[in-house]
């Protein structure tokens, strides 16, 4: 990819998730990898409003190479995954609303097909430390050693991929899958009740 089609790919897919209600507000960021290059949303910009002008590169340290806005500040976690895996080049890090709800309720959200191998029954969560850490960055990295999706207990969803869309695609899934759960849980107590 050249850096202009990473830029505006990386704003169609911004406009995407937040179109989908993925993150709401000002909240989340996107990012997507081609060689040794990152272009990443800017820090306090809603995603429906990132343009490719707005979209920030940098290198795999992270000194910015083009872009006036200051990178997200979730950016350690996106470089630490990019760094320990080749295989990703797409990331996505929402506030969805029921995802979300099972990270700051700290209740698993049960692992489903169209995960791949299902040996673990749950998705894995890490643990909480204030956003923007370098300590929240490494329990990620850490927690996507052999996962494509991590919660980030008290704080969100964070989804990868070999691709942007990859990646997006991911974070719907999850998003719908906290919601048939959530939707299962609120029938079966009606039924109990």
């Amino acid at each position: 990819m050249q850096e202009v089609s990473l830029t505006e790919k990386l704003a169609e897919t911004s406009h995407y998730l937040y179109r989908k209600g993925l993150s709401p507000g000002k909240s989340g960021n996107i990012s997507v990898r081609s060689n040794k290059i990152v272009a990443i949303t800017p820090s306090g910009v809603s995603l429906r409003d990132i343009s490719p002008e707005k979209v920030v590169l940098v290198d795999l340290e992270g000194s910015v190479l083009v872009g006036s806005e200051k990178p997200s500040s979730e950016l350690w976690i996106h470089l630490g995954i990019y760094q320990s895996r080749d295989d990703i080049h797409g990331i996505v890090h929402t506030h969805s609303s029921y995802a979300t709800g099972f990270a700051m309720s700290e209740e698993p959200i049960k692992r489903l097909e169209g995960f791949g191998n299902l040996q673990r029954p749950y998705l894995r969560m890490v643990n909480y430390a204030p956003p923007g850490t370098k300590v929240l960055a490494d329990l990620v990295v850490e927690g996507l050693k052999d996962e494509d999706v991590v919660l980030l207990k008290g704080h969100g969803v964070l989804t990868t991929g070999s691709s942007i869309d990859e990646a997006s695609i991911l974070a719907e899934f999850v998003e719908e899958i906290a919601k048939i759960q959530f939707v299962t849980h609120m029938l079966s107590k009606d039924v109990k009740d």
